[in-house]
């Protein structure tokens, strides 16, 4: 896309019966780069995030819990989902919350038009119903245990916990009627879902055949009434995926709807399904374009398994930025797992990246850049004309990086700015400013490998900017940065301008981590 259009990408909205664990910061993190990089390459960028707290999972939570499910909702937000964001350094620009009163005033709205357009009828409806998932269930959707608590017993895949029969009068969304629509959809919009293998999965599932969807409950009342029949509550999944749009004025600032929509939705693949099917069909009937594009991400596994709070396999991200620093968490996630699939966790691993890496890789580069300007010129930047190698290379990363970007493969961006990080290493190790300094008349060419390392290393402080906020923001310092890091234009990296001097490092960038303190982290 070009610079200067609209870019509103959103998170999930995080289910707050529970405390943030790694996998919802990893998603979190991947919005928040794209929505970093955007800005810093001119777009009009907006990122939302925000939490889900309606529906019988929240209310049966809060009772076990002795509260209401507004109180517990208002606890998790403010002591945990909000403070998650501080720790990994996100700048989103809104949260929202499905018991916030434009969204429940805009989800009415919205209804009520689906309703008196047509799109809505009443029926009963029978079948098994996973209250983890706050979703009605096919056969193929369940497994029967043969052992265990739950042996003998019908189990959701994803939750492995049993499943509810249940029957009930409810509001039914005519969702069979878009199903040709939503097969034009991806064959018109090959991007429309990605990655691929997310869209095969999709494309597979609406060419069996689309049922009506149940969109109300009449047996718990924590939701948002439906305002025809008070009676009834909002299904969660109908009320949760209409955030997009309550949040960017829909019903309420016409103008400001115009700006924002359509949205680039990032989600974990295990809910693409509901952000590929359901939601554009739901915005077709409303007459309302369908998101830019739905990105289903992989799955963070630990031990094999997905990471979930009910397997104890969920690690706070704490226990990661209280050793390692919010930095490294970023950057790790990120570089380490191919965006768009699985991808395992360890704490070897980590602790081996932040080494070989963050610490002696950009961070050594760093610190024995500006260590030797400080030392051979006094602090002043040389004034010398930088190697072309150097300076071809800096612009190559950087229109390889941005590409990447814009095709969501945030990993790749990295590994290519990496070429830039192995390139100035080796420039050092080849052409030895140490030894050049030995000798008086090599006097000009020590400045023009200095001036080199100088701005190879400015134009990675703003690529990396989108990664590690800190310890760019500090470097950028360091070099004389004119203004913030994040001001910079990050697709015109390599047109990097010194400052006129650099400014010792008080600490290096990336701390060396004693084994002891991994092995606790562990």
């Amino acid at each position: 896309m070009a610079a200067g259009d609209s870019f509103y990408i959103t998170t999930p909205i995080f289910y707050v019966n529970d405390v943030p664990h790694i996998g919802h910061a990893y998603t979190e993190v991947a919005a928040d780069v794209l929505a970093r990089w955007h800005r810093q390459r001119g777009d009009d960028t907006w990122l939302l995030t925000g939490t889900d707290e309606h529906g019988q999972k929240i209310l049966r939570t809060a009772v076990a819990n002795d509260t209401t499910p507004q109180a517990w909702a208002d606890n998790l937000v403010e002591n945990a989902w909000k403070p998650l964001l501080k720790t990994i350094d996100i700048r989103n620009d809104d949260f929202i919350r499905t018991t916030d009163e434009r969204h429940e005033k805009a989800v009415t709205s919205f209804l009520q038009k689906l309703y008196d357009d047509g799109h809505i009828y009443s029926g009963e409806y029978e079948g098994y119903y996973c209250v983890g998932c706050e979703e009605y269930k096919q056969l193929d959707d369940l497994m029967e245990t043969t052992d265990g608590d739950y042996a003998g017993q019908l189990v959701c895949k994803i939750h492995s916990r049993p499943v509810e029969v249940l029957k009930e009068k409810n509001y039914f969304f005519r969702m069979s009627a878009f199903e040709k629509p939503l097969l034009d959809l991806y064959e018109s919009q090959p991007d429309f879902v990605q990655p691929s293998s997310v869209r095969n999965e999709i494309i597979q599932f609406v060419k069996q055949g689309l049922a009506d969807l149940s969109i109300s409950r009449s047996s718990f009342d924590w939701g948002i009434k439906v305002p025809w029949d008070d009676t009834h509550v909002v299904y969660v999944w109908f009320d949760a995926l209409l955030n997009y749009v309550t949040a960017a004025g829909y019903g309420v600032d016409d103008e400001l709807f115009a700006r924002r929509w359509p949205a680039v939705h990032i989600v974990g693949k295990d809910i693409a399904r509901f952000h590929a099917v359901i939601w554009p069909a739901m915005l077709m009937a409303a007459g309302l374009e369908v998101p830019r594009a739905v990105f289903g991400h992989g799955w963070l596994l630990v031990g094999g398994e997905k990471m979930s709070k009910s397997k104890l396999t969920g690690i706070a991200p704490t226990q990661i930025t209280d050793t390692f620093g919010s930095d490294a968490f970023r950057y790790y996630f990120l570089s380490a797992i191919t965006f768009g699939q699985d991808g395992s966790f360890s704490w070897e691993d980590l602790s081996a990246r932040y080494q070989s890496e963050l610490a002696n890789g950009f961070g050594n580069l760093a610190s024995r850049t500006i260590a030797m300007v400080t030392k051979y010129f006094d602090g002043q930047i040389p004034d010398a004309t930088a190697d072309a190698s150097i300076t071809e290379l800096a612009e190559r990363v950087t229109v390889a990086a941005d590409a990447a970007i814009d095709r969501f493969a945030i990993n790749e961006a990295l590994a290519s700015i990496w070429e830039l990080v192995d390139a100035l290493n080796g420039y050092i190790t080849e052409h030895e400013p140490w030894a050049l300094a030995k000798d008086p008349a090599n006097r000009d060419r020590l400045a023009q490998v200095l001036a080199t390392v100088v701005h190879g290393l400015g134009t990675l402080t703003v690529l990396l900017s989108p990664v590690l906020p800190k310890a760019t923001s500090t470097l950028w310092a360091a070099l004389g940065g004119t203004g913030s890091v994040d001001e910079q234009r990050v697709d015109r990296a390599w047109q990097f301008t010194a400052g006129s001097r650099v400014t010792p490092l008080s600490a290096p960038l990336f701390p060396r981590i004693e084994q002891a303190a991994t092995e606790g982290a562990a």
